[in-house]
């Protein structure tokens, strides 16, 4: 029988330094907290400054000399995601991250619009970390053990895109809506490894999902108003974990020494909802070449963004290439 692989597991991060947005609650707040306890510095972006400094002074107050920094990102808004990179680039100058793991997610019950004009859901769960990815990259250091790790949701795996209602312009429905941008930010994840690859790149890119994770947006009702939904998930809850073992699966994706390239991770139990990290199938809609170049060029298109970096990367006749 396999050994399972926990908290424990998690190598020194001493000299490391972490971007985890979402930091201050559920899989995010677990997430640093145990790189924090493993030496790593974690910069933690909440949409208001209390938020994020009440994320820090939890984490000191079980890791007294932990190095964090409380910072405001609000991934819905374009020019806050462009504000906080600006600031990230200010005071970590160069080559200076090792790990950016995109973790904050949200739903809506009901749609709404962001200050830009784009669907909330879709703009915060995809859009807004499509966008920091490409501001924070060129901080990223090019060397063996960098990562990109996003926290995806298991409702990918029933998520489309559809290009026609991608900002559910047509129609709105809670679920529908999380898994199309769950999918989105998984394409998004696979062909961003696929690009790197072919820049020569040795940044890994992996993606993970908690399974079903008791976190504060199911105990807030954040999910959705509707009675049928809450009778589902109130039904769900003997199949589901804490928030702790919710977050192994991406603290796997980021720290292992076995995590490899492109490959989504989960838990091992019973329809995925709980157990122990593992490669877990990823979903054919995620490999369609055709979705995913019109997915990419209309994303560069929305927000103004594009991954020039990584053109003139692969472009290079020498590689940038470390080994540590």
């Amino acid at each position: 029988m396999k050994t399972p692989w926990t908290a424990r597991d998690i190598p020194s991060q001493q000299g490391r330094r972490a971007v985890i947005t979402g930091a201050n609650s559920g899989i995010g707040f677990h997430t640093a907290l145990e790189l924090a306890r493993h030496g790593a510095e974690v910069i933690l972006p909440a949409r208001t400054e209390a938020k994020a400094q009440d994320a820090v002074d939890r984490i000191r107050a079980e890791v007294p000399d932990a190095k964090l920094f409380a910072e405001t990102l609000d991934l819905s808004d374009q020019s806050s995601i462009r504000a906080f990179a600006a600031r990230i680039i200010e005071r970590f100058p160069g080559e200076s991250l090792d790990l950016l793991i995109n973790n904050a997610g949200a739903i809506f019950p009901t749609r709404e619009v962001t200050v830009d004009g784009f669907e909330r859901q879709f703009a915060t769960n995809y859009l807004g970390p499509f966008t920091l990815t490409a501001l924070l990259l060129p901080s990223i250091k090019p060397q063996l053990g960098s990562r990109i790790v996003t926290v995806v949701g298991s409702l990918s795996k029933y998520g489309k895109i559809a290009f026609d209602n991608l900002q559910s312009e047509r129609r709105y429905s809670t679920m529908q809506a999380c898994a199309q941008s769950k999918l989105a930010v998984l394409i998004f994840t696979l062909e961003l490894q696929r690009r790197l690859t072919a820049a020569h790149s040795p940044v890994l890119c992996t993606a993970a999902h908690p399974g079903y994770a008791l976190t504060n947006i199911q105990a807030s009702g954040e999910a959705t108003s509707s009675i049928p939904t809450r009778l589902m998930m109130k039904l769900m809850q003997p199949l589901s974990q804490d928030a702790h073992h919710g977050a192994l699966p991406t603290l796997f994706a980021a720290v292992s020494s076995t995590a490899q390239p492109g490959i989504y991770y989960g838990p091992d139990g019973f329809f995925e909802t709980k157990g122990n990290p593992t490669a877990v199938k990823v979903p054919s809609a995620a490999k369609d070449q055709a979705v995913t170049a019109r997915l990419w060029e209309q994303s560069e298109h929305l927000t103004g963004t594009n991954f020039a970096y990584l053109e003139d990367l692969q472009k290079s006749d020498v590689p940038s290439f470390q080994t540590v």
